[in-house]
């Protein structure tokens, strides 16, 4: 079975974003599991818990969860860098204690230190984060290569992956930000030098994002799957590379009114088969 399905809103609850998967025909989904815009956690009660584990497991959805936007496990500010790994150990448990086996985190911003400490300041906050807690992956996402970025080569990726070990530690790769930042995704062997590097086993999710601009743009502005430069037949010949199809497959493209979230996955589908 194919995992498929997109980001969704937990507005109303939990419940209501396994609801809305379920009306797209949805295998899998990724969700905040707190407000995305703010460092500390909101309340979450043990029955609202057990009733999306219960939920989430009579559906049959598999459930990916993504940081916050604040948080930067890159900083070498202190104050940021400790808030950062808090709140990365934090969104850990809450996902544990919810069932949700991968949590996203975006490698950040250097902020003009370079990359050779944000790299050591990425593999502290990993290995602190981890420390102590059970279950949950943390899967680390590519990025588009907009100034001080880190992440934006997989080879930032794999020197983190390297360096921290085997363990809770994967990837999610963006097919936006790994297209904006120059790799040509729908040339298998372009993929195939990806995967030398940060090997495909290690790879657990993928967004699935066409992209606005064009390749090596250094642009994170996603596109509706056929409305971007990658296109149709890009992600056609992508989700033909061997492997891929059984990693989880998430949307994070646009409400638009060029495509419905519906037509979008019934597309997706319509590429795998």
């Amino acid at each position: 079975m194919v995992l498929l399905g997109r980001h969704v809103s937990i507005a109303g609850g939990l419940k209501n974003a396994l609801d809305m998967s379920v009306a797209l025909q949805c295998t899998a989904m990724q969700i905040f599991v707190t407000n995305p815009r703010a460092w500390q956690l909101g309340p979450l009660d043990e029955q609202s818990a057990s009733e999306f584990r219960s939920e989430m497991k009579s559906t049959g959805i598999v459930t990916v969860a993504h940081m916050p936007y604040l948080p930067n496990i890159s900083s070498s500010k202190s104050n940021i860098f400790a808030k950062s790994v808090k709140s990365l150990a934090d969104n850990i448990s809450r996902c544990s204690n919810l069932g949700i086996g991968y949590l996203v985190v975006h490698m950040g911003s250097h902020m003009g230190n370079g990359k050779k400490i944000a790299i050591g300041n990425i593999v502290s906050a990993v290995e602190e984060a981890l420390e102590g807690k059970s279950g949950t992956y943390i899967l680390l996402e590519n990025e588009a290569g907009h100034r001080n970025s880190v992440g934006d080569t997989v080879n930032d990726m794999a020197e983190v992956y390297d360096t921290v070990g085997e363990g809770r530690l994967g990837f999610c790769l963006d097919t936006c930000h790994l297209y904006a930042a120059g790799y040509d995704i729908a040339d298998h062997e372009e993929l195939d030098r990806i995967f030398d590097e940060i090997n495909l086993d290690n790879v657990h999710a993928i967004h699935i994002n066409d992209a606005k601009f064009g390749l090596g743009s250094h642009k994170d502005r996603h596109a509706n799957i056929g409305y971007g430069h990658i296109g149709t037949e890009g992600f056609g010949r992508f989700l033909s590379y061997k492997g891929i199809r059984s990693k989880i497959l998430i949307l994070e493209t646009p409400v638009s009114t060029e495509i419905s979230e519906s037509d979008e996955i019934r597309r997706i589908k319509s590429l795998l088969h």
